[in-house]
């Protein structure tokens, strides 16, 4: 069974950016704002929000678990391997164990990181030297943090990590969950 991820269990800002018209669709993928993941990675993402909290930061989550079904429609969207993991290979978001995020402020804004989420350009690579240092520092806190907890971070992507060894982990389905996807 999955772990719902909403304060006050875990101390996070959570804004499913794919439950609004507000992503790379230009449609809610999702019905409701639930926020999802595996019991293991609750466990890493509990050990991240210490860690970020540590520092007078926060964690905004974007995105957790996706159902197979909302993967189909991002790579309907964007069927670009480097950004969207194709749904007959399976994603990590849909195994439960992925999970898409920034660093905010005290002042509840996110640190500034170059680019948005769901930036899909190279400027959202990991390693980027053509960003301003504050920037290359914000990225470089988000990874320290998210490595410390023990996430792998994903190459294209700097708000995503995932579980290592997340293949071992079962796609899961929102039929599956009784789950009802947007039509």
């Amino acid at each position: 069974m999955l772990t719902r991820i909403l304060p006050p269990a875990f101390d996070v800002d959570v804004e499913l950016v794919y439950a609004t018209p507000h992503n790379l669709t230009g449609a809610p993928i999702y019905r409701t704002q639930d926020c999802l993941l595996h019991p293991d990675a609750a466990e890493r993402l509990e050990r991240a929000i210490a860690l970020a909290r540590g520092i007078g930061l926060r964690l905004r989550v974007y995105d957790a678990f996706r159902p197979v079904e909302a993967q189909w429609r991002l790579w309907e969207a964007l069927p670009d391997p480097d950004y969207v993991a194709d749904p007959r290979q399976g994603s990590n978001h849909s195994r439960g164990v992925a999970v898409d995020l920034t660093l905010v402020g005290e002042d509840g804004q996110p640190l500034d990181m170059g680019t948005g989420f769901d930036d899909m350009t190279e400027r959202s690579h990991h390693g980027r030297t053509d960003l301003s240092a504050e920037q290359q520092r914000n990225r470089a806190l988000l990874l320290g943090i998210m490595a410390g907890a023990g996430w792998d971070h994903y190459r294209t992507e700097w708000w995503h990590y995932q579980l290592p060894e997340a293949g071992r982990y079962p796609i899961l389905t929102d039929a599956a969950l009784g789950r009802v996807l947007m039509g």
